[in-house]
């Protein structure tokens, strides 16, 4: 009873409204009060008109909830939040360029949040982190900032996102929520909170650093078998052997895990993991395993570009000077999401060798990917290409004639998603 009491006074403000926040935000305010918090007024502004660049909310659901929702507000006025008693952290956390932990958002969120922060306040973390990082990096940043005492005056909760991008099937309700809290009452109260809108059920881990690392494993499992299938194919390559034909053999064993070879990058699996390094590093193990998978991943791009400009070579074309065509910057299909993209590598890869790479991508905002990396996107394709390497597997590279793009029959065509017709292409991971 002192629950439903407890969530039946729940107001949620979501900080954060990206590929994990918005849809939160968005499911949570059909039971509750929400705000939804951007620091970017831009971002505000463009849901407060139902438009979403991550596309992951529902177009029609967004469009219904900033029309006739009264239970959501959406604002970059830090005011907007005070009244709010749980606080949903969502914002990103990336590593650095030195490939560690980078917690400036998520320790600016906290600041932000102890300012507004009052007695028997929550606050829940979603933001992927190592174990431990919830009570021993972001806590006492909102204890000094609030002037509170945690788990006297306010308390913690962390339940690790698992929204999947580009994903229309698996969507947030339907995917199994873990949750935990920094007391048992608490954990007991943000379990039921995310029960109330997760069809799917929640798991109430015993502890909040269960909780955290439970995260970090789930992608690092990952990112550990797609790094052997990815050697596998460095090693079959040498031998001329098409790897897809290897795994279609050896999946007919029915506990074989089809995992396929392929660019490892988003802001997940490519991510993760060295959370769980650094954690495990600071504690003075170095782990193994992890890292050697994480080199595998991150030199895929180079061997890319290494077989395109080999085959080039193969086929009589001058390296120099000569213009290839990438199809794909986004870290994944059907999907806007460039955070971590590794078809960045094969881009500078190829300038290095002395090649023209131009970039095609539908998906990707042109704007963000210049910020971001620095490279200008075509917005078109008018010109044909000495070779050619299909990086994302939008549905709308599929239709193309990747043929036509060619400027001779000598043109090399290389699929890094083995998702061609082989007699279209001249090499494939």
């Amino acid at each position: 009873m002192e629950i439903q009491q407890a969530l039946d006074a729940t107001k949620i403000a979501v900080i954060g409204l990206g590929y994990v926040g918005l849809p939160l935000a968005l499911e949570f305010s059909k039971k509750y009060p929400v705000v939804g918090f951007d620091i970017d007024e831009s971002r505000v502004n463009e849901l407060q008109q139902g438009k979403d660049r991550t596309k992951e909310a529902d177009a029609e659901q967004l469009q219904h909830a900033v029309q006739q929702n009264s239970n959501l507000q959406l604002s970059s006025r830090l005011e907007d939040i005070s009244t709010c008693n749980v606080f949903i952290v969502t914002v990103p956390t990336p590593i650095d360029q030195f490939k560690a932990p980078d917690l400036r958002l998520l320790l600016k969120a906290s600041k932000m949040i102890g300012g507004v922060l009052k007695k028997n306040d929550v606050v829940i973390y979603e933001s992927t982190v190592y174990p431990g990082c919830t009570e021993e990096d972001c806590v006492p940043v909102l204890e000094k900032f609030a002037g509170l005492t945690f788990n006297v005056d306010f308390f913690c909760g962390y339940s690790p996102e698992r929204i999947n991008p580009g994903d229309k099937k698996n969507t947030l309700t339907k995917i199994k929520k873990v949750t935990s809290g920094s007391t048992p009452d608490i954990a007991s109260f943000v379990d039921a909170l995310y029960a109330s809108i997760i069809t799917a059920g929640t798991h109430l881990a015993p502890s909040i650093r269960v909780a955290e690392a439970s995260k970090a494993i789930e992608n690092a499992q990952r990112d550990v078998n797609i790094s052997f299938v990815n050697e596998l194919s460095l090693i079959f390559d040498k031998m001329g052997i098409d790897t897809h034909d290897v795994l279609d053999a050896a999946a007919t064993k029915w506990n074989f895990l089809k995992f396929k070879p392929g660019l490892v990058g988003g802001h997940c699996i490519g991510v993760d993991p060295y959370y769980l390094a650094h954690k495990a590093e600071s504690l003075g193990y170095h782990p193994q395993v992890i890292l050697s998978g994480r080199r595998v991943n991150d030199n895929m791009g180079s061997f890319v570009a290494a077989k395109l400009v080999k085959l080039m070579v193969q086929n009589n074309i001058q390296i120099a000077g000569s213009k290839v065509l990438i199809l794909g910057i986004t870290f994944k299909e059907n999907c806007p999401d460039i955070r971590n993209s590794r078809v960045v590598d094969i881009y500078h890869e190829l300038k290095d060798y002395g090649i023209q790479p131009h970039i095609y991508d539908p998906y990707a905002h042109i704007e963000e990917v210049l910020e971001e990396y620095g490279i200008k996107l075509l917005s078109e394709i008018n010109q044909t290409y000495h070779g050619i390497v299909l990086a994302v597997a939008h549905d709308e590279f599929l239709q193309m004639n990747i043929s036509s793009l060619k400027k001779s029959p000598n043109s090399i065509v290389f699929d890094t998603k083995s998702v061609l017709p082989r007699h279209e292409v001249n090499g494939r991971l």
